[in-house]
């Protein structure tokens, strides 16, 4: 299988080309469906604020965490930025959990 645009050779299997990623089904699709950028409660260890660009960008949280560190140890200005978004992020709770069924009463 080769590319319609640019010409490469693709495996079967590729579902875009690796040079210019045009997809090689009609049907696929470059649209990615983000989450909305909120704080989520239940994977936060400060605030939330890296775990929500984490899942934002869908990347993993102990990367995020360390660029923000990085970021704001060497120019200061991640420590304004992560106050920022503590203050303008909503807040993003888990679901509750369904309350379990009593058991029926024996006689």
């Amino acid at each position: 299988m080769y590319c319609t645009k640019c010409g490469i050779q693709l495996r079967d299997d590729d579902h875009f080309c690796s040079r210019c990623g045009t997809p090689t089904r009609p049907d696929q699709s470059r649209v990615v469906i983000r989450s909305p950028l909120s704080r989520p409660m239940d994977q936060k260890k400060i605030a939330g604020v890296c775990a929500g660009f984490a899942r934002y960008m869908d990347v993993d949280v102990t990367l995020m965490r360390i660029l923000w560190l990085a970021v704001a140890l060497c120019t200061g200005m991640g420590f304004i930025a992560y106050l920022v978004a503590w203050i303008l992020m909503p807040k993003d709770y888990p679901a509750p959990a369904a309350a379990p069924q009593p058991a029926a009463q024996r006689a």
